[in-house]
């Protein structure tokens, strides 16, 4: 492990505004049996600075896109959730040198969320250029199995907002919103081509996004999301409310294949995604098949 890392594992435990919560002690009970956390139902009591509605956002990296929406609504407490400490570390320096009374991390796997958030704790959550997991649907951040945990601690009409470049992982929340029959406020396959005033017109929600969250979701930006922009990949949106009674059922009918084929190819720091390697090796396998059978 690099100094660098090192240091600024160091540093994270110095900032008031990070928790990192051992996992042994979320475990100890087995994986289906989280313990919960001190700090679940207390967080404006703890790591706030005023009573105010939470909104979190999951995966959030480096926390750029935690940090822009506290400083542009001050009225709302936010959570950045990523297991990269290394990341975190950007926007827990940030948060703590600037003094940013409503801001928060917390390091952990989306996976343990349930451990820290009581019933009606949460107001809204965003998903920002989540992994989309193509090969694993449970572990998409908009399956049902994720859906359920939300619901636990999601206020009734709490807004999921997921942006992202995956055309796939799009369609997939799309069909499970609509298999599950959940309000859809927004949505758009490109969202930079479509206007704020039409947003939300297709699903006759006007009104239902505040000015705010619409100049957020314009103006703010993550690394990832320019990265990919500037690659020529559009970014699709998202807008669903949860509230549901019932387990959330698999989307019926959802061509996994076909949105997996025009995902098209991806490249980080100059290198292809794990997603981009398996469809360049399924591609050349594919050619040597079929090359096989014409001989």
């Amino acid at each position: 492990m690099g100094h660098k890392k090192l240091k600024k594992f160091a540093e994270n435990e110095t900032f008031k505004c990070l928790l990192q919560p051992s996992a042994e002690e979320l475990l100890a009970d087995g994986y289906f049996n989280l313990r919960d956390h001190e700090i679940k139902g207390r967080w404006n009591e703890l790591m706030f600075e005023k009573d105010q509605p939470i909104i979190l956002e999951l995966g959030c990296g480096k926390g750029e896109y935690t940090i822009d929406l506290a400083r542009r609504n001050p009225q709302f407490n936010y959570i950045g959730v990523d297991i990269k400490g290394a990341r975190l570390w950007k926007g827990a320096k940030y948060a703590s040198e600037n003094a940013l009374g409503n801001v928060a991390f917390l390091r952990t796997r989306i996976e343990f969320i349930t451990a820290f958030f009581a019933e009606n704790e949460i107001s809204g959550i965003w998903l920002t250029f989540s992994d989309p997991q193509m090969r694993s649907e449970n572990s998409r951040l908009t399956s049902p199995l994720f859906l359920e945990r939300y619901r636990s601690f999601l206020k009734a009409g709490g807004v999921v907002h997921l942006k992202t470049d995956s055309r796939f992982l799009y369609e997939y929340s799309h069909a499970v919103a609509v298999q599950n029959g959940l309000e859809i406020i927004a949505s758009t396959t490109d969202l930079y081509a479509t206007p704020p005033g039409e947003l939300t017109l297709e699903s006759g929600q006007e009104g239902r996004l505040s000015e705010d969250e619409l100049n957020a979701l314009y103006e703010v930006q993550t690394f990832y999301e320019k990265l990919f922009l500037e690659q020529g990949y559009s970014i699709t949106y998202l807008a669903f409310v949860i509230d549901h009674e019932g387990r959330f059922e698999h989307p019926e009918g959802f061509d996994e294949e076909y949105w997996r084929s025009v995902e098209g190819p991806r490249s980080i720091f100059g290198h292809d995604t794990a997603e981009t390697r398996r469809q360049k090796l399924a591609a050349k396998e594919k050619q040597g098949n079929y090359a096989e059978s014409k001989k």
